[in-house]
């Protein structure tokens, strides 16, 4: 039982909440151990927070899950981790991500608190209503940036909000168009709202994000502000790997037609690993360097 409910609880997906540390390393914080330390419950109280939205979505998808061709073998739909144990894990992982919190502050168990609510919401009806069901998971986002700001006492810079909102939406609508052709004409009958999309339509969206995102993160990367809060101009030279990385993941949807979502498509892809630990390691080296 153990092993069904810790795929239930989709460890690969925590890799999203690395959005929580973004404000610790822009805010070149990332030398002082305290921080460090409350940065770090903050990711854990996320991964906690998010298995249990995984479990609440899991358990009412079940049945449109054992429909699907990748999502019948998950561990509630499969049968392979029962209802009661679901839901009681859910409650107890809901507990200790609030316990978590608690520990870094009212306003930051706020945001986790408006978090859960959020997916709540979006299990129950906003999944169903076009283009609300989008910007719903990518509040999600949102949130972990604002709560891990919270965290550690910062501020969040208008522009590290634009990039995130944009690559959310790029990330999700991507996910969208992935389901729309995986499922073909029984996209439908696994998630209603996905009779309201098209290719053509995701597209176009698509398009929009993708360019939206590449802009915010280089006028981000030249701004006055940004080169003089870190003392270089040259964090422009990162903006190469963010565009191969878009162009990587672009191309994984397009011409690979990966059977897995995006998210576990790119963590398997070697070139965009390595694309996103060059950006990792050039970023810390120009703003701490």
């Amino acid at each position: 039982m153990i092993g069904p409910l810790f795929r239930a609880m989709r460890p690969v997906q925590w890799v999203k909440n690395v959005f929580v540390l973004a404000p610790i390393v822009f805010a070149e914080q990332l030398r002082d151990p305290q921080v460090l330390g409350r940065a770090a419950i903050a990711f854990a109280a996320f991964c906690l927070a998010a298995s249990t939205v995984y479990l609440i979505n899991d358990l009412r998808d079940r049945e449109e899950d054992r429909r699907h061709p990748l999502k019948r073998h998950r561990p509630i739909a499969s049968g392979a981790l029962s209802v009661p144990v679901a839901v009681t894990a859910a409650v107890i992982l809901a507990a200790a991500a609030l316990a978590a919190s608690f520990t870094l502050g009212t306003r930051f168990t706020v945001l986790v608190a408006v978090y859960l609510g959020i997916n709540l919401l979006y299990s129950s009806f906003l999944k169903h209503v076009v283009i609300l069901d989008v910007m719903a998971v990518a509040s999600g986002y949102v949130i972990r940036v604002l709560a891990g700001a919270e965290a550690i006492g910062v501020g969040v810079s208008a522009w590290l909000l634009l990039c995130t909102i944009f690559l959310a939406l790029f990330l999700i609508l991507s996910k969208r168009r992935h389901e729309l052709v995986l499922l073909a004409d029984a996209a439908a009958g696994h998630r209603s709202v996905l009779s309201h999309y098209s290719p053509a339509f995701l597209d176009q969206m698509i398009n929009v994000v993708t360019a939206s995102t590449v802009v915010s993160y280089a006028l981000y990367a030249v701004d006055a502000d940004t080169v003089a809060r870190f003392g270089t101009d040259r964090l422009v030279y990162t903006v190469p790997l963010v565009l191969f990385g878009i162009f990587r993941f672009l191309y994984l949807i397009y011409k690979k037609e990966e059977k897995h979502n995006p998210t576990e498509a790119v963590l398997r892809d070697v070139p965009s690993v390595i694309n996103v630990l060059l950006w990792g390691v050039l970023v810390l080296w120009l703003v701490y360097g």
